[in-house]
């Protein structure tokens, strides 16, 4: 049977664990109150009910069995709202999964405060936490909400949020839905793609039909070592002979099954004996058993190994040693529960080539959890300059979550100093004894912490970045994880900055605290501007006047910006800010910088720009990577900073539209010969610009291609005068597009004619340039693959959306399975598929008329 038709389960009387899930978004409208009830309670006016379109609601949760409550209700924190009702909050219940009884269920019910000890009841639902076979619920829910209705735990619920109405379409797709996602239907890409957009059109229509409005509630899947696991119920008896799910279907407890297989465990024991070690030591494979290796080792990260490779890892391990890319492979292949065989492992370790960088990553994903391979994986963070490191630093910060946390830093910190000043002086650097680094960890704190913390109190650049990214984790919801860990951090961080009162330390503090006052004040400007009543003349406007004030806003000295650290800014020029024409009307600010020059950044409030962010750091590195091997396509990867889970900077390049330039200049070339015409060279436009155009477009197609960037229409392809194509706005990643079928890459037929035609030299020259780019990006794609495993715990959109699933989307683009050959002979089918597709000229051509329309 194939592993995607197993059932994986976990018994719930097993799993020590809370129980959780996520408040999605609120869709529907609220009905306003009759003018009785209005006057009987005059303070209902202040309530969001009439203040404003989307009010500032809560969701209270609680579960129910039997018609009694068990456990304390729990709540969402409060959050304002501006264009939907979306929490997109996860919330830990105070029950355990052990402890729910088979009855339990979930009653949500949404509340409006509208005044001292005064809430507004908007309505309730209910819903079972086990469904019909005693499975536990997963994945997403579209809840029916009762208006002005709290919800009960009663049996049966006077507010179900599920209803077995059989004229109910949503529910009859939800059951279709599901059949498909367990296999029972037969899977076909193109029309599957086609048909859920469907059902999403479907369930919308049938939402507004039914005037109705509806809670989308996300119940957790769990998942270790890469399989997902469901939750059955199941009550231990004291005989635990047998017990029921339903009246249809009896399960019958077999012990056995937790017994231990005696048979694999005296294998394992043999071959990873001491004794093996000594008849391994010197042996050598033979040519099938050496290509068998050889294949092992070129796996991608996210390869699952059978025991067969590894028990071939383990007999081979002294003869793989001098592999340094075998490493992370070998201690893949480690049982660790097992003393003796995690000791040899870890001598070994110390003793195998070293291994780059790079490689470093995938030992601190949440694969691994020894604390000495972790310390190992630092140590070779240790030889990166602090370029590298930036580079990685987001993904490095994410890695925190999977550290030891228990305490201060300090003294790993000094350690580090001491060493590199041993370094400094010529001195030998000392072995890494595991025993007192184990004991540190226990002691003193996580050596990730201590490292960054390290690198970033002797970087102007690393400081401030770290502390931003830091800050961002740390803005989630206070009640997470998260918020926890990464503000005790933050402390630990500031704090080693300003205790021992070094002055260059405490002026990355002092610079640090200016930063986010600089934030603060950018983002109440723009909330202020935002609840100014008028257009949006009257409100650049008023923009220019908030920041003409020295009250509002007055830059005293010199700042780092926080977007560029690289530009120290002394004010603004208010008469050149301005708001754009979008619904969140981000604000352009150009900024005056020490050098006398003007510096130009888009600041953002009410959008999250982690995904961009993100997006932008790896076009970053893929463009080092390339050119580390002589290939300059041109690349503008621009600067973009979150600063919150809601604002951030972008910076603003001096660019149009691909869509404006045809509608103004009717074709590109039109474009380049107006801004750099050459007599005698073809096309009459320079050479050098006609070279970036096209190594930009075979960058960007390429790149595009493998990070599965959706939404890609002539409105946020950009062009500059110099000839760089560059995309904007990354709202969807991974392969997700709100367009249906959409072709592999962005190459319209109007980019394809500024190069000369499909027959001209220049276009030939484009698909060369793209061969040659996906074949290097390939050879690096374990790094990619490893800095996008380290951020599958974020709330990166379209990350969270489906974590397990990330790193596996992002390796079917690379292809790995195809040698350089068939890989090129691949990216010509995709290029000529994309070039010639037809409806992707259709959904252009709808969204022209559709942007036409919203001007």
């Amino acid at each position: 049977m194939a592993d995607n038709e197993r059932f994986y389960y976990v018994y719930s009387c097993d799993l020590d664990a809370n129980v959780s899930l996520k408040i999605g978004n609120l869709e529907g409208k609220r009905e306003k109150k009759d003018y009785r009830t209005l006057v009987e309670d005059p303070q209902l006016r202040f309530s969001g009910l009439y203040q404003s379109e989307y009010s500032d609601l809560y969701v209270t949760c609680q579960v129910f069995a039997d018609g009694q409550p068990i456990g304390l209700p729990t709540r969402t924190a409060y959050r304002p709202f501006n264009t939907r009702w979306n929490w997109n909050e996860w919330i830990t219940l105070p029950l355990r999964y052990k402890d729910l009884p088979r009855s339990s269920q979930i009653a949500l019910t949404i509340w409006d405060i509208y005044g001292p000890r005064k809430s507004l009841l908007v309505g309730g639902t209910t819903v079972s936490l086990f469904g019909k076979s005693g499975i536990f619920r997963r994945g997403m829910h579209d809840l029916h909400v009762w208006p002005d209705v709290e919800a009960d735990g009663c049996e049966p619920s006077k507010t179900p949020g599920k209803t077995s109405d059989p004229d109910d379409k949503m529910c009859l797709l939800a059951k279709l839905s599901k059949k498909h996602h367990k296999g029972r239907m037969c899977k076909v890409d193109w029309l599957d793609r086609l048909t859920f957009r469907e059902i999403e059109m479907v369930n919308e229509k049938e939402k507004h039909r039914l005037d109705s409005m509806f809670l989308m509630v996300e119940f957790p899947t769990i998942v270790d070592d890469g399989l997902s696991y469901a939750v059955v119920y199941y009550e231990k008896h004291s005989d635990e002979k047998e017990f029921y799910l339903n009246p249809e279907i009896v399960k019958i407890h077999d012990p056995e099954l937790l017994q231990e297989n005696l048979v694999e465990t005296k294998h394992h024991k043999l071959v990873r004996s001491v004794r093996s070690g000594a008849i391994s030591h010197d042996m050598k494979p033979n040519a099938a058993v050496r290509d068998q290796l050889n294949q092992i080792v070129g796996y991608p990260p996210s390869k699952i190994l059978t025991s067969e490779e590894k028990d071939l890892l383990w007999q081979f391990r002294f003869y793989l040693s001098s592999q340094k890319k075998a490493l992370t492979k070998f201690l893949k292949c480690v049982e660790w529960n097992e003393a003796s065989e995690a000791g040899q492992a870890l001598d070994l370790m110390h003793k195998w080539s070293l291994i780059d960088v790079d490689d470093a990553l995938e030992l601190l994903s949440p694969q691994f959890t020894n604390p000495a391979v972790r310390i190992y994986a630092v140590s070779r963070l240790r030889e990166a300059n602090d370029e590298d490191l930036l580079l990685y630093l987001l993904q490095l910060v994410q890695a925190l979550r999977y550290e030891p946390d228990v305490g201060s830093n300090t003294a790993l910190i000094q350690e580090f100093l001491t060493q590199e000043d041993d370094k400094t002086e010529g001195k030998p650097a000392p072995d890494v004894d595991i025993s007192d680094n184990l004991k540190s960890v226990e002691e003193k704190g996580s050596y990730l912490e201590a490292f960054l913390i390290w690198r970033a109190s002797r970087s102007d650049i690393l400081a401030t970045f770290l502390y931003w990214y830091l800050r961002v984790e740390s803005s989630e919801d206070n009640s997470s994880k998260a918020y926890v860990l990464y503000s005790k951090i933050i402390r630990r961080y500031i704090k080693f900055l300003i205790q021992d009162a070094v002055p260059a330390k405490v002026r990355k503090a002092r610079i640090l605290k200016r930063q986010q006052q600089f934030n603060d004040k950018l983002v109440a400007i723009m909330k202020n501007v935002a609840q100014f009543s008028g257009n949006r003349k009257k409100k650049i406007e008023k923009l220019q006047t908030i920041l003409d004030n020295p009250e509002w806003f007055d830059i005293k000295e010199p700042l780092p910006l926080p977007l560029d650290p690289n530009v120290k800014i002394t004010g603004v020029v208010a008469e050149k800010t301005s708001l754009f024409k979008s619904a969140m009307m981000p604000a352009k600010f150009t900024f005056k910088t020490v050098e006398g020059k003007e510096y130009i950044a888009i600041f953002k409030n009410g959008d999250d720009l982690r995904q961009d962010q993100l997006i932008l750091q790896i076009i970053r590195l893929m463009d080092k990577l390339l050119m580390l091997e002589n290939l300059d396509l041109k690349l503008t990867p621009y600067n973009v900073l979150a600063t919150s889970t809601n604002s951030g900077c972008v910076q603003f390049i001096q660019s149009c539209a691909v869509a404006e330039v045809l509608a103004t200049d009717g074709s590109i070339q039109n474009f380049f010969r107006k801004h750099s015409p050459s007599e005698g060279s073809s096309y009459g436009i320079s050479p050098d610009v006609m070279d970036t155009y096209v190594k930009s477009c075979a960058g960007y197609c390429v790149i595009t291609y493998l990070l599965g960037v959706g939404d890609r229409h002539l409105d946020n392809l950009m062009l500059t005068k110099s000839g760089n194509l560059f995309h904007i706005d990354f709202g969807y990643i991974l392969g997700r597009d709100p367009k249906p079928l959409p072709p592999p890459m962005k190459l319209s037929k109007e980019m394809v004619e500024a190069m000369g035609g499909a027959q001209s030299e220049l276009y030939q020259e484009f698909r060369r340039q793209c061969y040659t780019a996906f074949l290097h990006l390939r050879r690096s794609a374990n790094l990619i693959l490893n800095l996008f495993a380290l951020m599958v715990d974020t709330n990166v959109p379209d990350i969270a959306l489906e974590p397990d699933k990330t790193v596996k989307k992002l390796e079917a683009k690379f292809r790995l399975d195809l040698s350089d050959e068939e890989a090129v002979h691949y990216l010509q089918s995709l290029i000529d598929e994309s070039v010639g597709a037809m409806f992707a000229v259709v959904v252009e051509q709808i969204h022209k008329f559709a942007q036409y329309w919203r001007r």
